[in-house]
């Protein structure tokens, strides 16, 4: 279906469901009279409802009195749900007890009824209403910021994220081609969203669409104009070991049939509301087959990526000294400190072999509960793709230095290996190639054995 496609039909469900709502307010004033209720009461009733018409008709009603409230009051609403729209503790030990008893499918359906949460139900209805999936998303967005203060709201949570893994399944979305004759609003709404190379105006992102770059997007049916997540490709000879060329609108413009390797240099998320709902790895995947089916000389599929927590994990390690390198190595390390560092190429020859070294090892050995601790090694490594290379001055830019020191890596997609790959790190191993060997061995001869941090505790 075509992006013009889905805006018709999402514009169709909303003239559908707003009529059912219309109809239904009716049959709601008879039942429950005209006074004014609270949200909470709002909720209870729509859960008792049985009519399509009376439950988007109440639906609707909840969703505009969460509109109008302020944060403190959406909050406030948020811990009510978490309070008192759990499963019912004593129903569920009943159930459980009476399947312990006769374990079979009708004790075992009983205690699934009982033991699924009354907010789940609340949610479904919730997402018939008109501009329903667009608010449940925003009102998970506001959740996870206020997590962190109130541990109380995770079990909500836990039920939107389930929700949301359901209703934003790859299968209900469609992948977008994005160009310069995308619509305005749309290229707008892609700029600001990007979050990991900034675009500073609309031209410079037109260098970023031109024909030997690429950008797709993956959106779902009921927000056609919503990007959910978006990946920008350079369409290069080699593997780029450089952002600053694929960034730079001032660089020429090649052709597309001269490139052998597809680098995805930038992957964003858009909507805060769908963290932790798999969409990355699946995008990845049909834009290789989609470049496959296009551009069948392309060979090489690969990223350019950063190492956000590199630069963070070493001045921890060092500053509470589980990170011990001889006294000559960590004078020299001494100098990042110097904003200028990086324009010195005596300091600069001094720090890379150290750096290289330590961030080799940083990727392959540091852990996490078992898996990397670098969350852009977790996402492309989990996705079945091999850490290839390390390369030095890759970002110069204030947030490159910062993050990792201008590092930025290589992970390689080999469409034959990457489902072995992902079975290989689920078992625990970082697929990498000898050259990331190499460094991770010169990192074990520089600082063991008085010891380089591997534990979850070193990194946390």
């Amino acid at each position: 279906m075509t992006g013009e496609g889905a805006r018709m039909l999402a514009s169709r469900l909303d003239q559908l469901w707003s009529s059912i709502a219309d109809a239904g307010r009716e049959f709601l004033r008879r039942r429950l009279g005209s006074r004014r209720r609270s949200i909470a009461t709002l909720c209870r009733e729509l859960l008792s409802v049985r009519g399509e018409a009376s439950t988007v008709a109440l639906a609707r009603e909840v969703l505009e009195a969460w509109r109008a409230m302020s944060e403190d009051e959406r909050r406030e609403f948020c811990l009510l749900l978490a309070r008192e729209f759990g499963p019912d503790v004593e129903a569920v030990r009943r159930a459980a007890e009476a399947y312990a008893a006769a374990p079979g499918p009708r004790t075992l359906a009983e205690l699934r009824r009982v033991s699924e949460s009354p907010r789940l139900e609340l949610f479904r209805r919730l997402n018939t209403a008109p501009g329903g999936p667009r608010t449940i998303v925003e009102m998970r967005a506001l959740l996870l910021r206020w997590i962190a203060s109130a541990p109380e709201l995770a079990e909500l949570d836990a039920d939107l994220h389930h929700l949301l893994v359901s209703w934003f399944n790859p299968g209900f979305l469609t992948l977008t081609r994005i160009d310069w004759n995308s619509p305005a609003s749309l290229l707008e709404k892609l700029k600001n969203y990007e979050k990991v190379h900034s675009i500073k105006t609309l031209e410079d992102f037109k260098r970023r669409l031109a024909v030997d770059r690429r950008c797709f997007a993956f959106f779902h049916p009921v927000l056609p104009d919503e990007p959910l997540i978006f990946v920008q490709i350079a369409l290069t000879s080699g593997l780029a070991d450089r952002i600053q060329p694929l960034i730079d609108p001032s660089e020429p413009v090649a052709s597309p049939d001269e490139a052998d390797t597809a680098i995805f240099y930038s992957i964003s998320n858009c909507q805060e509301g769908l963290r932790g709902v798999t969409l990355g790895n699946f995008l990845i995947k049909l834009v290789v087959a989609t470049i496959q089916a296009e551009l069948p000389h392309i060979a090489q599929f690969a990223t350019l990526s950063p190492v956000p927590g590199f630069a963070r994990w070493l001045e921890q390690a060092l500053a509470e000294e589980r990170l011990r390198l001889p006294e000559a190595e960590r004078r020299v390390l001494e100098r990042v400190h110097d904003p200028e560092w990086h324009e010195d190429p005596a300091t600069v020859d001094l720090l890379r072999p150290i750096l290289t070294a330590l961030c080799a090892w940083y990727l392959v050995k540091a852990r996490r509960n078992g898996r990397p601790i670098d969350p852009v090694a977790r996402f492309h490594l989990g996705n079945g793709a091999r850490l290839e290379r390390i390369n030095w001055a890759a970002d110069l830019s204030r947030k490159g230095l910062a993050e990792s020191y201008g590092i930025m890596v290589n992970y390689a997609y080999d469409p034959s290996r990457i489902e072995q790959n992902h079975e290989l790190y689920v078992e625990g191993e970082v697929v990498h190639a000898r050259a990331v060997e190499k460094l991770v061995a010169a990192a074990a001869r520089l600082a063991e054995p008085v010891a380089l941090p591997v534990s979850a505790q070193a990194a946390s």
